[in-house]
């Protein structure tokens, strides 16, 4: 996931609970292990995963880095299948995503697991619960089933959300295409770690992505995150070349990530790559696991990272976990103009029906955008 972010399950940490897992032969639509797909076994019995850029090299009786990919006599198993430790009905802002159904709801699922280790995780028991060795009470679900729930609660998106869902990615397919069958939008929340190979799946099943960009500085990502930075910035490219509606998130950290040459250099990266209407949230830091002795964010950090945003060239650039600030409306990459007012998850939208400025009438970059706010 994206763990790292203000993004948090609705009703805090997940109880615990002893918890046995048991292979089984799946039947369509059932919860349980599954064989890894994107995994290549090796003469030794040893399997390569290529689901995500550490390429693990999972030996019999091991786990990946993420901690539900098992090695079992030779067969890679998804061991995270269906064991969903989080649901929760979210706004679609929540994500956070302005630029798709303003005013929608997402059907929100997680597993455990996360191939990133991130020292200031915000959902830290769930992620990397399996790697710590912590019992995590969960729910066996099939696709069918969260479809089913999704739409009994009213969702126009099912979203893949709280952890790094590329850690089940077998079951975020199979949920995703009966997902969209029912005429729901999928979502995902991610810390950017697929590789190549598992965004060529995905990207018949996505709608829009939010990804984590949480420094443009490899050490930071080596030292708080277990993970390296070239990968992201190859996988953000990949989720735009897909076809994906792409918004980026910073979490701005103090003392560690919020410089302004670094700043400058992920609004820079952004706009030339991925271009100047893509949105950039830069998301206020709330002391989290590891790092409990590093203060909030100022509110004049993230105003000076939003004003660097803007300087880059960048149209939209929102703050975020910071209301009282007031800078997460859209206004129009042409003309200025207000197109959607955001307080508190409450939206309003001025777009057209068409999905454009009422005034210039430039559509607003984005998708879902037609009819207003959902």
């Amino acid at each position: 996931m994206t763990a790292s972010r203000r993004e948090t399950p609705v009703g805090g940490t997940p109880a615990h609970a002893a918890r046995t897992l048991v292979t089984i032969a799946r039947s369509p639509g059932a919860a349980g292990p599954v064989p890894a797909i994107l995994a290549t076994p090796q003469p030794d019995g040893a399997v390569r995963c290529a689901v995500c850029a550490h390429r693990c090299l999972v030996r019999p009786g091991r786990t990946g880095i993420c901690g539900v990919r098992e090695n079992q006599d030779g067969t890679l198993l998804a061991t995270a299948y269906g064991r969903v430790v989080a649901q929760a009905l979210d706004p679609i802002e929540k994500k956070p995503l302005f630029h798709v159904a303003p005013g929608s709801t997402a059907w929100s699922i997680a597993t455990p697991g996360c191939p990133f280790h991130c020292t200031f995780c915000q959902n830290w028991e769930i992620a990397q619960g399996p790697r710590l060795g912590l019992d995590l009470e969960t729910r066996e679900l099939s696709p069918k089933a969260v479809v089913r729930e999704a739409l009994q609660a009213g969702a126009g998106s099912v979203a893949y959300t709280y952890v790094e869902p590329t850690v089940f990615l077998e079951f975020a397919l199979d949920t995703g295409r009966l997902a969209r069958a029912a005429g729901l939008r999928n979502l995902w929340i991610t810390d950017g770690y697929a590789t190549r190979e598992a965004i060529g799946l995905l990207a018949d099943v996505i709608d829009a992505a939010n990804v984590d960009l949480k420094s443009f500085d490899d050490a930071f990502y080596r030292r708080l995150c277990g993970a390296r930075l070239a990968p992201v910035l190859d996988a953000i490219v990949a989720l735009r070349e897909a076809g994906i509606w792409l918004e980026i998130t910073t979490l701005v950290i103090p003392g560690r990530n919020d410089d302004e040459p670094q700043l400058r250099a992920i609004a820079g990266w952004i706009a030339r790559t991925l271009g100047p209407e893509t949105p950039w949230h830069v998301s206020r830091f709330r002391p989290a696991f590891q790092l409990l002795d590093v203060p909030s964010t100022p509110t004049a950090t993230l105003v000076r990272a939003a004003e660097i945003g803007r300087e880059a060239g960048l149209a939209h650039v929102y703050v975020g976990n910071a209301p009282e600030l007031g800078l997460e409306d859209t206004r129009c990459a042409g003309c200025g103009e207000l197109l959607i007012e955001r307080q508190a998850y409450q939206v309003r939208s001025r777009l057209d029906a068409h999905g454009r400025c009422p005034s210039c009438l430039r559509p607003l970059a984005g998708t879902g955008l037609e009819g207003g706010t959902r």
